[in-house]
């Protein structure tokens, strides 16, 4: 293949926070800047519907997402950027890839695995109980995602690795029976990429409901700070930088020379009220033109929409021949 296919999905629950931002959302936006890089971005609203999540929040999770990405940056005009429910070859795929995609291998995905063990856990005699065809399907779904666009790089995190993988096992078996029409996908893991811990210590995520939004008001951010868990080291007592979720969040935003600076500070025992108001003071500057922006499409929905159906047409100038090329090669073509 000529050029490397970068593909990403954000699944529409919750409100990005300063985790998201670090981990995906900031490299993603670089390399929507990077000529050399073919780039599709897509919210995974369909993916949404497994996790029974309440309507209005994937609506409005939608609209936060896709107003986060372009009010941070996102360059719509190199990239694709586009919502999965309006791409409806998609699903047409995903019913295909069913068509080779093995019980077994659905049995491994964690995501089922780790709901049939809760499960066990609790006693209960249905080991299925609770899991939806969304949830127990949600890999076949994610390969769609992936093979409809030729995506052959997949940027993910190591607990994702597993679905890409599935996806390349589909990819081979389609085109052991059907040949060579998709694209076989590679996962792309970075390990410099930071996993920042929350408020309590633990990873920030919002399951454990420890988060900071990337985009909330300054009082609020400055509360959310003044919460994080520290030590009970006493102000001129010399402080490690290991293991401070503080310094993991400055360091995250910070240049190697303002980081080195910090870390000389700890070593002169700052206290832990003075390095949270330097801390909320760095990422609120950070932030704040991003968050005018992120305000400005929030208030107008109707600039984000018209964002995401001009991607969908791009998206599907791929996706319409494409799929029609799959669906002849498996047999449902004109008859005459």
């Amino acid at each position: 293949m000529s050029e490397d296919i970068y593909l990403t999905g954000i699944t529409t629950t919750g409100t990005p926070h300063i985790g998201n931002y670090v981990g995906a959302i900031r490299p993603g936006i670089a390399a929507s800047k990077d000529p050399a890089k073919k780039n599709y971005y897509f919210l995974a609203d369909y993916h949404a519907l497994a996790k029974n999540e309440d309507p209005d929040k994937i609506a409005r999770s939608t609209l936060e997402i896709a107003a986060a990405w372009m009010s941070l940056g996102l360059d719509t005009d190199h990239a694709v950027f586009y919502r999965q429910s309006d791409i409806p070859e998609i699903p047409q795929l995903m019913w295909i890839l069913t068509s080779v995609a093995a019980k077994g291998l659905m049995n491994r995905a964690h995501s089922y695995k780790a709901s049939v063990q809760a499960n066990l856990d609790s006693g209960n005699k249905d080991p299925d109980k609770g899991v939806t065809m969304a949830l127990y399907s949600y890999p076949i779904l994610m390969a769609a995602d992936i093979l409809m666009f030729k995506a052959n790089r997949v940027p993910v995190g190591r607990d994702q690795k597993q679905h890409v993988e599935m996806a390349r096992d589909m990819a081979q078996r389609f085109n052991h029976h059907y040949g060579d029409v998709l694209v076989l996908p590679e996962p792309v893991i970075d390990d410099t990429t930071a996993v920042l811990s929350g408020l309590d210590g633990r990873k920030m995520s919002k399951s454990y409901n420890n988060t900071i939004p990337v985009f909330e008001p300054e009082k609020r951010l400055r509360k959310l700070i003044m919460k994080i868990k520290t030590n009970s080291l006493e102000p001129g007592e010399p402080k490690d930088t290991d293991d401070s979720t503080l310094f993991d969040i400055y360091r995250a935003f910070a240049t190697d020379e303002e980081t080195a600076a910090i870390a000389e500070r700890y070593a002169e025992g700052i206290a832990w009220g003075e390095m949270k108001q330097v801390l909320f003071e760095y990422i609120n500057e950070h932030i704040k033109p991003a968050r005018d922006e992120y305000e400005r499409l929030i208030a107008d929905p109707a600039i984000v929409e018209a964002e995401l159906r001009k991607g969908a047409e791009r998206a599907r100038e791929i996706s319409v021949p494409y799929l029609d090329e799959i669906r002849r090669a498996v047999g449902i073509r004109p008859l005459g």
